[in-house]
């Protein structure tokens, strides 16, 4: 009878210290990954208030001349080639480009390891040229930040209200005119890059509307220059889902 007391009070006790552990890692984990999220916005935030609104409508006299506004940025760091601004939405960051797409996934731009990573833009993109269609990527991150706020794109009434947003780059200022907004998986090739003939991109800006969540009234054809904003999403595929907006760029020249 007390052998049987004595394993019993033994598994209780190894029940708890289980049970203990358990808390215990948990409760490390939620502290660890809270303490990202707030070290994340303070990141952000700080260069937030390197990149002067004011100076943000400078364009350069030069298509090859860097625009003077983004120095304070260049001397953070160089990979740096735009800043995005969604109004609505946390979306007022940096764009970052590094020689792969795996680089800024997991980096902010002080190289410092975060899940929030960076917005970044892809590593064929090259910032210099008029190219017919910019791919920039970012996390979808549980606190609305990064590129959490695109998924407002999937409602009417949130594009009305916002039907554009502000991309900068080192050479030029642009408005973007939402022409598309919907989730897919990557089995529909949406970042393609490579345009052999017109009638290729044509085809895929078709597609992309024809996905489209949301109606719009932008027109947009093979002589025109898009952007695509990608993140992830879960409705279709947790490994393979997408939420994807492209826009129609505009100078402000």
């Amino acid at each position: 009878m007390k052998t049987q007391q004595i394993k019993k009070k033994r598994g209780s006790r190894i029940i708890t210290i289980i049970c203990l552990l358990i808390f215990i890692y948990s409760a490390y984990r939620l502290i660890e990954i809270g303490y990202d999220y707030y070290r994340n916005h303070q990141v952000l935030t700080d260069i937030q208030e390197v990149y002067s609104p004011i100076e943000r409508q400078e364009q350069s006299e030069e298509n090859q001349q860097q625009r003077s506004s983004f120095n304070p940025l260049l001397d953070i760091n160089e990979d740096i080639v735009a800043w995005i601004t969604v109004e609505g939405t946390k979306i007022d960051y940096p764009i970052l480009q590094s020689t792969d797409n795996d680089y800024y996934l997991n980096r902010n731009y002080l190289h410092q390891e975060t899940r929030a990573g960076s917005i970044f833009m892809d590593f064929r993109n090259d910032i210099t040229l008029e190219e017919e269609h910019t791919i920039v990527y970012g996390h979808r991150m549980k606190d609305g930040s990064m590129f959490a706020g695109l998924n407002q794109y999937l409602e009417p009434e949130f594009y009305q209200e916002h039907p554009s947003f502000s991309f900068d780059t080192l050479y030029q200022s642009y408005e973007v005119e939402i022409f598309a907004a919907y989730v897919t998986t990557t089995d529909f090739y949406y970042i393609e890059t490579d345009f052999q003939e017109e009638q290729q991109f044509d085809v895929l800006l078709q597609e992309m509307k024809k996905r489209s969540a949301i109606t719009t009234d932008v027109e947009v054809g093979s002589k025109d220059r898009i952007i695509t904003l990608s993140t992830c999403d879960y409705q279709l595929d947790r490994e393979l889902g997408r939420l994807v907006v492209h826009g129609k760029l505009t100078s402000r020249n």
